[in-house]
């Protein structure tokens, strides 16, 4: 399919995700990369209360976290 006819297609609501190789998607400025790091024990602890409260793993508190700091510091 051409670019015009899958513009086309979005533009009237159409679903063109058949015609996507999503498989080979990226999300650009998502990329990961691991990193390892070291916290206290009282940290850990705090930080799998925090997880159980939430439901989520430790793993997603951590990044919230960093997150939200990260996004503060840049205002």
């Amino acid at each position: 399919m051409k670019a015009k006819d899958l513009d086309r297609c979005f533009d009237v609501g159409e679903d063109v995700t058949e015609c996507l190789d999503l498989a080979k998607a990226k999300r650009p400025g998502h990329e990961q990369k691991r990193v390892n790091v070291d916290f206290p024990l009282w940290m850990v602890e705090s930080l799998d209360r925090e997880a159980k409260r939430l439901g989520i793993p430790r793993q997603a508190v951590i990044k919230v976290l960093v997150a939200r700091h990260l996004e503060k510091a840049s205002t």
